[in-house]
Parts: structure tokens; sequence; C-alpha cells
């Protein structure tokens, strides 16, 4: 099934439930040659050219199509609009996924690797879910965690993500050089108008993990006054690292690594944790030290 226009998809999906859509298929073919899925039918994406792009809404809103490829995330003129999340496009894959990998699929198929996941978590994202009921909006996290899955039917149309015209960064730590799966990643975003800092850990977890207390904790040790000025600190290179050790201690529990069986044993963390601690520590702390330059 090829439908050209978003109408025409839901339509589709409504009459035929069991389809799965598919846009690039980077994860679900390989979920499908690795016998983890049989679709009874698969509802084609890709000619349907509204949702591969994007556009600005008023109230400082990008409203990003699910068909929108992480190639297309790269180039400059989206780079300058969310850098956070053409940043983390620009290291999901080799460019034969990047080419045909889209943002939507990212969200559907929620890999915990998924590079764009702890982005839209730290930007608070919201998804436009499309039905022949109508149409709904559930934040991406809520998606990503079950608190608010997509209903049978529905289809994935569109991202909101607010333009904070301020400084946001992703960072990733992978096991080789070159694009790669992330054994863990960051997204961090500055939300100076709320005097806010937004957080979030990815590849870490079955899904991207906001530590909110270091959150509102490092917003209390930046000074926002003194943030732009040329040669003013607007933290404490201690509070700094202290906000990478409070975010990794928030999500890699201690027991991190061990064996099922071994869990309830294991006095302090594990030395698979304290290695991913480390990981997350300096990520976190080399993307806040980013953001506030």
């Amino acid at each position: 099934m090829l439908p050209t226009s978003l109408d025409e998809a839901v339509e589709t999906l409504a009459t035929s439930p069991t389809a799965v859509p598919v846009a690039g298929g980077t994860d679900l073919m390989e979920a499908v040659n690795a016998g983890r899925l049989r679709p009874a039918a698969l509802l084609g994406l890709g000619r349907i050219t509204e949702l591969r792009g994007w556009r600005y809404e008023d109230g400082g809103t990008a409203v990003l199509g699910a068909g929108l490829t992480l190639a297309r995330m790269d180039r400059p003129d989206f780079a300058a609009l969310i850098p956070a999340l053409a940043d983390a496009a620009r290291t999901a894959g080799p460019p034969q996924t990047r080419n045909v990998g889209t943002l939507g699929g990212n969200i559907a198929s929620a890999a915990p690797t998924g590079d764009t996941l702890p982005v839209l978590a730290a930007l608070e994202a919201v998804a436009t879910l499309a039905s022949a009921g109508g149409t709904r909006e559930a934040p991406v996290g809520h998606l990503l965690t079950g608190v608010d899955p997509m209903r049978p039917g529905e289809l994935l149309s569109w991202v909101r993500v607010p333009l904070l015209h301020a400084p946001q960064v992703f960072l990733k730590a992978t096991g080789r050089s070159g694009p790669s799966r992330a054994i863990a990643s960051v997204a961090l975003v500055l939300d100076p108008a709320r005097r806010a800092v937004r957080c979030a850990v990815g590849a870490v977890a079955p899904v991207p993990l906001r530590p909110l207390d270091a959150e509102a904790w490092v917003a209390g040790c930046i000074d926002w006054d003194a943030r732009g000025e040329e040669g003013a600190q607007p933290i404490d290179p201690a509070a700094a690292a202290a906000f990478g050790e409070y975010v990794a201690t928030a999500c890699v529990p201690d027991g991190y690594g061990a064996d099922g069986s071994l869990a309830l044993g294991v006095e302090g963390p594990t030395a698979t944790a304290l290695r991913l601690r480390r990981t997350v520590a300096v990520l976190a702390r080399r993307a806040l030290g980013r953001a506030l330059k």
C-alpha cells in the first residue's frame, strides 16, 4: 500500500489496522530480517511529500514532518534551527542509513540507542497523531515510556518542537570511531527565559532519562546574568563536575550490568555501572560547559 497523502494513509490504516507504517525501514527491516517481526501488510509512507519537510508556526514552534530524514536534518538551515537535533542526526549512522532513516521512524521504533530521542525529550517535543477520528497530541516522552502510547489506527504525522533560541548540545560516546551505536548519550538544553536547564540521557535505559533533580540543582548554580559576557564564568567548574556526577548517579543504578540472580547480593555499584557512570558524567559535564560558553 503506497498512499500519496496523509489523509489517504490514515484512511488506509483505518481499513487495514494490522498494516505496519514504514518510511525508511532501517529499523523495521532489520526486525523483519531477524525474524522478530512478521507484519501482515506494510503501509509505505515514502510518497507522502508533506511529511518530509518542516515549517514554522506562530509562538516560536517548529513543526517537523515525521518523514523528515536524518540527512535532511543535518543541513545548515536545519542545524541553525535546532542544532542538537542536527548533531544527533549527523552521528546516527552511515550515510546510507541517514539518507533514508526518518525522525518518525526513530520515535516509532523507540530503540534505546535512537540518537534523536534524548534531544526530543530534552526539548519536550510533542507528537501529532492522526487517525480516522481526527488528530491528537502527546508528548514524545509519553509515547516512548508508554504513559500515552500510540493507539491502533494512529499515524505519527508531525513533531512540534519549541524553539528556545538558546544553546543546546548533543554528545554521545560509542565503542569505536565513526558513526555507530551509542554507549551513552546526553542532550542538554538551556532555557534562559525560565532560567532552567533540561537534560536527557540516552542509551543507558530502554527510554531517555530526565534527571530532574540534577536539572533543578544546576540551574540554581548558574549565574544567568553573567552568561554570554566576555570573560565571565557563569558556573563554578566544581559545580559543573558535580552536575555530571549527579546526572550519572541518577541515571545509572548500582546494579547496572549485574546478573539478575546476583543483583540482590551486589554491594555498591558494579564495575559496569562505575564505567558507565564515568562516561555519562563526562558527557553531561562537557555538554553543560559547551552550552554555557
